[in-house]
């Protein structure tokens, strides 16, 4: 049955109403949403997942159709994202070219990263590059949105024109902007990385679980983001499920922490385990270290935390005020210089990040002043050093079966 014309220009061929068009949109933006963080992100970027070649291939083709992104150009910004992470070099660091700059011009940051042409051949290895990525996908990256501009006109009229700028603006605002700005800017972190990323939400569903940003920056080659109880990631999910159909398998997932007691010395698997979950030691060491020293220095005083070193400055202790500006990097050290237990615990924290970050070829080395670190920790005097201390020695991962 034909269409009237003026029919036609309202509601296209399908003649949908605003609620099935709303279904339409959500179904439409969560495929492309599932698309970056399954296959650009997961499974190309990281090499945690991979996915059936058909199933792969249809993520290449919304892709394309959808964003107009290039696989190989997509996973080498982010690889050099995270090798660059919180430099000049990074390519969409809040730190360095300001909030407002990621959050609402973070697709003007991506295109100049595009042109980087000798970074996006470093850092691009291994991205698909047969025959229709080099004359279809890549050539003609820009023919895939437009193809879809006039699917959604010919489909749903002028509704469907609305519908594509909002697909349009989908990726752009929620990746390029809200994950790559607000992700290193505000949030929980359950990891002490030595970035600025942060966790947006514990349940990571409008946006495929790319809320759990700081889990990720933890663990990058997880392809499991949500590593807490109440966390939830539904790319993860999806993920499963594609697991259990056959169409997926998982290669990595974040190691899981094992504490052996009654260890008296670290050995072997203490620094193997170390080495693989170094950012969950260094918040543990906060955590039951650094801020039970703060507790007892508000205690001395008849006042809490909180009133006794304010927010950002009490959160510098985590990594030495790294990300603090001068003034309050000045403020903090000169807090902790008059508080000698307080000083001690900074000392150790800087220590054992020291001990972690040059690690050389040479295991026994490293286990050496792993060991010295311990022994002089449990000689300090301080309880909740000697503690962890003790806890420490003890680290070792889960078996696989355990962790996943």
């Amino acid at each position: 049955m034909s269409v009237p014309f003026t029919d036609f220009l309202a509601g296209g061929l399908m003649q949908l109403g605003w609620g099935s068009m709303l279904v339409y949109l959500l179904v439409a933006t969560q495929l492309t949403i599932f698309t970056v963080t399954l296959y650009l992100h997961r499974s190309q970027a990281h090499r945690a997942v991979d996915f059936h070649p058909v199933l792969a291939h249809f993520f290449r083709f919304w892709c394309w159709l959808t964003t107009s992104m290039i696989t190989k150009e997509w996973a080498a910004i982010h690889r050099k994202h995270h090798a660059k992470c919180e430099t000049e070099e990074d390519p969409h660091s809040p730190q360095i070219k300001g909030i407002g700059k990621v959050f609402w011009q973070g697709v003007e940051l991506y295109r100049e990263a595009r042109w980087q042409r000798e970074d996006i051949e470093k850092y691009g290895k291994g991205c698909p590059d047969d025959w229709i990525e080099r004359k279809l996908y890549t050539p003609y990256a820009t023919f895939g949105p437009t193809l879809l501009l006039f699917i959604s006109f010919a489909l749903f009229g002028f509704k469907g024109v609305a519908v594509w700028a909002i697909q349009m603006a989908w990726i752009p605002f929620w990746a390029a902007g809200v994950v790559n700005g607000l992700g290193h800017w505000w949030g929980y972190r359950n990891f002490e990385t030595t970035d600025t990323a942060t966790n947006l939400s514990p349940w990571g569903l409008w946006i495929g679980g790319e809320e759990l940003h700081n889990n990720h920056h933890a663990f990058p080659s997880s392809a499991k983001f949500a590593l807490r109880k109440w966390e939830f990631d539904i790319g993860w999910a999806a993920i499963v499920v594609l697991q259990k159909l056959g169409l997926a398998k998982v290669l990595r997932v974040a190691p899981t922490l094992d504490v052996r007691p009654n260890i008296n010395v670290p050995d072997a698997e203490t620094l193997k385990a170390l080495l693989a979950i170094r950012f969950q030691a260094m918040t543990d060491y906060y955590r039951t270290v650094t801020l039970p020293a703060l507790r007892e220095e508000a205690a001395a005083m008849n006042a809490k935390a909180r009133h006794l070193l304010p927010g950002k400055l009490r959160r510098g202790l985590a990594d030495g005020g790294r990300w603090l500006d001068e003034e309050k990097r000045a403020r903090l050290a000169a807090f902790i210089a008059e508080r000698p237990r307080l000083a001690t615990v900074a000392e150790y924290r800087a220590r054992l990040a020291q001990v972690l970050d040059e690690r050389s070829h040479d295991a026994k080395a490293t286990l050496a002043r792993l060991h010295a670190w311990c022994q002089e920790a449990e000689a300090s005097g301080i309880a909740s050093l000697q503690q962890f201390s003790a806890r420490l020695k003890g680290y070792a991962l889960a078996p696989a079966a355990a962790a996943a």
